[in-house]
């Protein structure tokens, strides 16, 4: 019995860069690499040469060889009569004598025919790393129902790179039997179109940036991409004081077709709340700012409203109530539909231990009650990415200040109310508006976090990045390349970052060819920005500097994916209180690689999980994908994935593998890329994915994933109302200036700890006529004590 399915090494991920251009599947005289495929040849250990029994978990089962043939006289028969986990399954051997020799960056048509009683079936791929030895790689089909014999076929991604061979079969993860026989697997044919730059050198290899004519009506900090294409942009105040006194709380709809902008009528102050896409399309909002601070008194507060904007109708309506105020919250969705919440600051300033749950099937916020709870603090935007098992992941990346206590990352279990410690990320303490993202495809279950710093220390944001690979059994972050240097404006204009130096605020959006694009930031609290933008590649696990955004996108920017393939990049909020209303567009290196594929038509938009659906293309495609649109704010979107949609291919007509595992592509609208093997994505098409066909009622199949996790385990806690938070969590001194302005607690390093050398930044940073509030100056900047902080009588003169 081959026990060592249960545990997962070092996983690597497909090598997502273009390497052969998919035709037809390969031809009849092409060898078969699957040795004894109709399992003729006995072998040992009661099953058929070149094939072994494996699985794991509680269940009971049995292998067997079995008159009933496709052809010839055998087939093998693999049935479960009992089931509490795991799987069953009968997989070619893992020895260099019958497992198929396969090249990195190459694609093979599997192929195979079935009968089976059960639902729960799939065909999956183990993969054998000459560093790390064999592991699972990824599930590819899941299989129909049939009585009678059926052909299935699927072609594999490209192999990723140290892999040497590969293994696969039929996994049986529900009670009923799955009998195969005859498998065959065949090497795409490698033909490789020419490239063809249809711009400059310089475009092709780093694509290009340009500035919308049309500026942004409102100071948006919340963008999420609606399934109709158009960009929700909420702004609330703005974090504008003379707006929320006047009570102006605005939002905007961007159609990208058009380049107009709708200001839409927005009923509270959503400056800093939780947002997510439903199931439905619609955008729920949770929480928001109920006051602004008020020096020597009570921080921000967050309030318990909650709203639901359709974008069919472009209007919010209210809900329920959350059951606490929740300023700066996360929100994730699950795989059920349902949107769980964690932090933010409540209606008092201090900070939320309460976790939300809105029902999807009540279309309501739970009562506290029905909503488990370990009373935990996870701060401000707390980074919560749903696992392919249900738990979340807690990378990390989170807003103001220091970490959670411990080793700063998690695994939240929300059934068992457990929170084990995970170890390895660096630098915990200054990962403040870092951006973590789940790497292309989900499948792999590998997360990046890029930069970071902290607003209460104020030190120079870092160029550090870290990967995890959630499929280990006990998984640890470990370092990734440090991102690349560009230039920073420290007030005098733009000079080359040095040392450490990195930044802040950055925005990471997940790309149709597979690659993660960061960019935007900052060097500093509010301060200092930082031009530069690169691609990471999962694959090579490396940066490639690309074109900068020429507009300034530190806090309070987003960046984020549009349905044609480019990136959309809005606002900048300096602690001076101003706000940058221009929008870039970045246009990325594989739209000037000649002519985009096209889906040229789209058999249904509604998907369920475990299907097979049929597009045609209007020439050969390597790849097609869902990417789940944008809901970012402050370098957060937990939800953004891009699900990998493994190919049948017959010409012009692909038939996509739909993942039956809805953790791993959690129900709603998502954008559908086909993309061919120069990297060129087509343009978008909309697909809705929902619950389980109702003929198939296909279970997800869950892979025993970081289950001997070893760090540190904490049950609930003792019931508690709050945890208190210092009423300058903000990174702003409000002794100085109205409230929208932020003159910072700790200043830059560089800069001296007196009047001079502290006026001095602000002027450079033009924060101009700075009021003060009270009888208090902690900063020093009002000597003469006339009100007037860095006056004329507070800097002495040469």
């Amino acid at each position: 019995m081959n026990l060592r399915r249960r545990r997962t090494a070092l996983a690597g991920v497909g090598a997502l860069t273009a390497g052969l251009l998919l035709t037809s599947p390969q031809s009849a005289q092409a060898a078969n690499l699957v040795q004894n495929p109709g399992f003729e040849t006995a072998g040992t250990d009661d099953m058929p040469y070149c094939w072994e029994k494996s699985g794991w978990g509680d269940n009971d089962f049995a292998f067997a060889t079995v008159p009933d043939a496709h052809s010839g006289a055998r087939a093998m028969k693999v049935t479960l009569t009992r089931r509490t986990e795991g799987d069953r399954k009968a997989l070619i051997t893992e020895s260099a004598d019958c497992a198929p020799a396969v090249s990195a960056g190459r694609q093979y048509d599997l192929g195979l025919w079935y009968k089976t009683t059960t639902p729960d079936a799939n065909i999956t791929v183990f993969r054998h790393d000459t560093t790390a030895g064999w592991q699972y790689w990824t599930d590819l089909k899941t299989l129909d129902t049939a009585s009678a014999w059926t052909p299935a076929t699927v072609r594999t991604p490209e192999v990723p790179a140290g892999t040497d061979r590969i293994t696969w079969g039929v996994s049986v993860y529900g009670t009923g039997s799955a009998t195969t026989d005859d498998y065959t697997m065949d090497q795409v044919p490698d033909v490789v179109p020419p490239d063809r730059c249809t711009g400059t050198n310089a475009q092709c290899a780093d694509g290009t940036w340009s500035v919308l004519p049309t500026r942004n009506p409102v100071r948006s900090m919340h963008s999420v991409v609606l399934s109709n294409g158009k960009v929700l942009l909420i702004a609330g105040s703005g974090n504008s004081e003379e707006n929320f006194d006047a009570g102006t709380f605005t939002s905007a709809v961007y159609d990208p077709a058009k380049g107009t902008y709708k200001v839409v009528p927005t009923p509270k102050d959503m400056f800093c709340a939780g947002h997510v896409q439903l199931q439905d399309g619609r955008v729920l909002v949770m929480s928001g700012n109920k006051a602004y601070p008020v020096a020597g008194g009570h921080g921000y507060e967050g309030f318990k409203d909650s709203y639901v904007f359709d974008p069919k109708t472009e209007t919010y309506s209210r809900t329920n109530d959350l059951n606490d105020g929740h300023w700066y919250p996360s929100a994730t969705e699950l795989g059920n539909g349902d949107v769980i919440s964690f932090g933010g600051l409540r209606e008092d300033s201090t900070g939320s231990v309460t976790a939300e749950l809105w029902s999807d099937g009540d279309q309501r916020w739970q009562p506290l009650w029905k909503v488990h709870q370990t009373w935990s603090y996870w701060g401000l935007y707390p980074a919560m990415i749903l696992m392919q098992d249900g738990r979340l992941f807690y990378t990390g990346s989170h807003v103001f200040g220091n970490n959670i206590p411990g080793t700063g990352s998690a695994i939240y279990d929300y059934g068992a109310g457990t929170v084990t410690q995970i170890p390895g990320l660096r630098n915990k303490d200054e990962r403040d508006q870092s951006a973590s993202v789940l790497l292309p495809p989900a499948q792999d279950q590998r997360v990046l976090t890029i930069g970071g710093g902290n607003i209460d220390s104020n030190p120079d944001a870092n160029r550090l990045t870290d990967v995890i690979d959630l499929k280990q059994p006990d998984p640890s972050y470990v370092a990734g390349p440090p991102i690349p240097q560009g230039t920073v404006d420290l007030g005098n204009g733009r000079t080359a970052e040095t040392g450490g130096q990195g930044k802040m605020y950055v925005s990471a959006v997940l790309l149709p060819d597979g690659k993660v694009l960061e960019t935007g930031g900052a060097l500093h609290n509010r301060a200092d920005p930082v031009y530069e933008s690169s691609l990471y590649d999962p694959g090579t696990g490396t940066f490639d500097p690309v074109a900068a955004d020429p507009e300034s996108r530190g806090y309070h920017s987003s960046a984020f994916l549009l349905p044609d393939g480019r990136v959309m990049a809005t606002g900048d909020n300096p602690g001076n209180g101003t706000w940058n209303h221009n929008v870039s567009i970045y246009t990325p290196p594989y739209l000037y690689q000649g002519s985009r594929p096209a889906i040229t038509s789209l058999i249904d938009q509604e998907w369920k999980y475990g299907d097979t659906q049929r597009i045609t293309v209007d020439r050969p495609i390597a790849r097609a994908e869902l990417i789940r649109p944008a809901a970012v704010t402050h370098s957060s979107d937990p939800n953004q994935r891009f699900v990998d949609l493994p190919l049948s291919v017959d010409g012009g007509n692909v038939d996509l593998n739909v993942t039956n595992n809805p953790n791993i592509a959690p129900p709603g609208w998502y954008m559908l890329f086909a993309v061919d093997a120069n990297g060129v994505p087509s343009v978008a098409r909309w697909v809705h994915l929902t619950g389980p066909s109702a003929l198939s009622a296909a279970a997800p199949h869950v892979h025993s994933f970081a289950d001997s996790l070893t760090g540190k385990v904490a049950g609930p806690g003792e019931k508690r109302a709050a945890q208190k938070v210092s009423p300058t969590i903000s990174g702003c001194d409000r002794h100085y200036g109205s409230v929208n302005v932020c003159v910072p607690t700790v200043f830059p390093p560089e800069v001296k700890r007196t009047a001079t050398a502290r006026c001095a930044w602000l002027k450079r940073n033009h924060y101009g006529r700075l009021r003060v509030n009270g009888g208090d100056d902690p900063l020093g900047l009002d000597r003469d004590r006339d009100a007037i902080a860095c006056g004329k009588g507070d800097v002495p003169r040469r």
